[in-house]
Formats: structure tokens, C-alpha cells, sequence
């Protein structure tokens, strides 16, 4: 029988699963309802700051190579990459069969596979995601670069940190902080155009 590596196996999974399975644990069943995002940050001004901040890599002889996490991750990588360092390379991760909590969230049929341009062995990964909570989802993304190669460094850039962290993970560059409420969520919302909205969460008796 032919092996299969993991990222085939990824492929293939999407594919068979796509558009039938999006599984919610029977125990979590939230209500999200939109509050007043009227005071949340501009998120192009939020991306100046960011960019000033990074500029310096991208001055340097080896520049990193700008890695987003699937959805809002990925828009903000693509927004950084076009001011910092248009045409390069731009990688993607769908970090799904990663998460901690798979077997609770699913497959969300719209998320497409992962896909980095270059090898990563030795390289410098810029890692981008829009919003950083428990640091889950960064440990997910962090596991699967190493499924594709051993980086020399990663560094974390975050376009809101809004606290709460579960795991011992901070970003490296943060456009913004925000405290929030922990029933209160900020959503990235996008492609075109981009914009925060602020949520409120309600929990099923059952959680």
C-alpha cells in the first residue's frame, strides 16, 4: 500500500469533507449577537502600525518569509506583504487538523489547504494572524511549519491581542491591545474592505 503524507492526507480530507461537515459539539451551542464596535480601530491604521514596525526585517539582507493563518491571518499577511515587500513569496496555513479542539469546532467547508511557496528549513517565518486570544491557534500553526521544515526563527505578528491567554505564547510585533470581556469576541471582518466588529457570546446552559 503507497504512503501518503500528511498534507495529501489534508487535501484529500478537505475535499471528501467540504460543504458536508462543519460538527458542533452538542455540549457548546453559542448565540452570537453584534454590540457597539463604534469605538474598535481603524484596521488600515492598525496595519500602519504594524508595518513601521516590521519595516526593519524587511530592510535586512535576508527578509523573512510572511506566513498568515487561515481567514483573517491570511488577509492581514497579504495587506503586509504588499507594503513591506511586494511580489515575494507569501505563504498560507489552514491550521484545522491542528487545533486542540478539532474533534469540537469541525471542518469549516470554506477554509482551503495549506500552501507555503518556498522551503522553510533555516529560514526566518514572519507568522501573522489577526487576533490573538488563548494562543491555541498559534501553537497549531507553529506545530504544522514544523511538519514542513525546521525555520530558524518564527516571529509573531498580531494585529489585535485582545488577552486571555491559556498557553505561555506572546506576539513578537501587536498592531494593537484590547481588553475585552470574556463572553465579548472581535471578529476581522473582510476581504474587501477590512473592519473590526465587537460580538457577545452566549453559552448554552450546557457549556
Amino acid at each position: 500500500m503507497q504512503a501518503i503524507s500528511i498534507f495529501e492526507l489534508q487535501a484529500a480530507v478537505a475535499v471528501a469533507f467540504a460543504g458536508t461537515l462543519c460538527y458542533k459539539s452538542p455540549h457548546f451551542s453559542p448565540t452570537v449577537i453584534a454590540v457597539n464596535s463604534a469605538q474598535l480601530p481603524d484596521v488600515e491604521d492598525l496595519l500602519d502600525r504594524l508595518t513601521e514596525q516590521l519595516e526593519p526585517l524587511f530592510d535586512a539582507e535576508h527578509p523573512p518569509l510572511i506566513v498568515g493563518i487561515e481567514t483573517g491571518g491570511y488577509w492581514i499577511a497579504e495587506r503586509l506583504r504588499d507594503r513591506l515587500a511586494p511580489g515575494a513569496p507569501l505563504g498560507k496555513l489552514n491550521i484545522t487538523f491542528y487545533r486542540d479542539d478539532y474533534t469540537k469546532i469541525g471542518l469549516h467547508p470554506t477554509v482551503k489547504p495549506s500552501s507555503l511557496p518556498v522551503d522553510i528549513d533555516g529560514e526566518t517565518i514572519l507568522l501573522v494572524d489577526d487576533v490573538l486570544h488563548s494562543g491555541r491557534t498559534i501553537r497549531a500553526a507553529m506545530n504544522e511549519l514544523f511538519d514542513y521544515g525546521r525555520p530558524e526563527r518564527i516571529l509573531l505578528a498580531i494585529l489585535i491581542d485582545r488577552g486571555g491567554r491559556e498557553l505561555p505564547i506572546q506576539p513578537d510585533f501587536v498592531a494593537e491591545r484590547i481588553e475585552l470581556a470574556a463572553d465579548e469576541q472581535i471578529k476581522l471582518e473582510g476581504p474587501e474592505p477590512l473592519g473590526l466588529s465587537l460580538q457577545q457570546i452566549h453559552r448554552d446552559e450546557r457549556d
